[in-house]
């Protein structure tokens, strides 16, 4: 998607949207988050910039801030608005870098926290998680960031990889550069990583998307991706702290990554 499509698209975004209500956390702001009972609906990316023009993604436009709409659950005896949607800017020096920010549960508890991608003008990028309690929202657990400006990380899951009850996250580290699969746990309030596996990649320099994912085929976690030099898509699986990858199928392009997902 080039830059004028991307700004057109939120544009109409933010003119069908209502009550947008403005918020700004610095990143180093981290806080326990309780189970809210109003649940995290939508998220998604807004206001362009091009204050960090890395290019990964296509072109030099990344997001000032983010959108999350907030929604009653159906039925519930709550008064107010059945849905508000805030705005959350990206801390000083830094944009969000990614495709969407994705609701995904974090903490176990059946409901989504905000997970982005945040890169700093001089140390790179980092995983985030953002947290919501009925009021107020934060920054409640990152990632180190890489240390290097313009060097990124591509999302691909979470999901309870190795069937401990507890939820991992999977992202590729540089995945032009390092190509490394990194797993981190949430626990004690913090993301600590609990496993890497070099040698896998999920994106290319340019692509506006993210191919591949997480699978659940009869039971059996595993993270799709592809191999360093895109000749295989490989299904990984971890277990006992440790990740183990298989190949899968011939790579002939990044169709065969989502293909894979369907367990066919």
């Amino acid at each position: 998607m080039n830059g004028a499509r991307r700004i057109l698209l939120r544009r109409l975004q933010r003119s069908a949207r209502r009550a947008v209500l403005p918020l700004c956390f610095w990143l180093p702001l981290l806080a326990p988050v309780s189970t809210a009972a109003q649940g995290l609906s939508d998220a998604r990316y807004v206001s362009p910039t091009d204050i960090y023009p890395h290019g990964a993604l296509g072109d030099n436009l990344e997001w000032a801030a983010v959108e999350v709409t907030v929604s009653r659950p159906k039925g519930a005896q709550l008064s107010g608005p059945v849905s508000r949607t805030y705005r959350i800017k990206a801390p000083a020096r830094t944009v969000f870098e990614d495709t969407e920010p994705r609701l995904w549960d974090i903490d176990g508890d059946g409901l989504p926290e905000v997970v982005v991608v945040i890169s700093h003008q001089d140390r790179g990028a980092r995983l985030a998680v953002i947290g919501y309690d009925g009021d107020d929202f934060r920054y409640i657990a990152t990632t180190p960031a890489i240390g290097t400006r313009f060097r990124w990380l591509a999302p691909i899951g979470a999901a309870d990889l190795d069937g401990d009850g507890r939820i991992e996250i999977a992202y590729i580290d540089r995945p032009h550069l390092a190509k490394t699969l990194r797993i981190w746990r949430f626990a004690q309030g913090e993301l600590r990583q609990v496993a890497e596996r070099p040698g896998l990649t999920n994106h290319k320099i340019g692509w506006d998307y993210i191919p591949g994912g997480v699978r659940n085929c009869g039971g059996v976690v595993e993270i799709i991706s592809a191999n360093a030099d895109w000749s295989h898509v490989m299904a990984s699986r971890f277990a006992n702290g440790v990740i183990s990858s298989r190949k899968i199928a011939r790579h002939t392009g990044p169709a065969d990554l989502n293909a894979a997902l369907s367990c066919s």
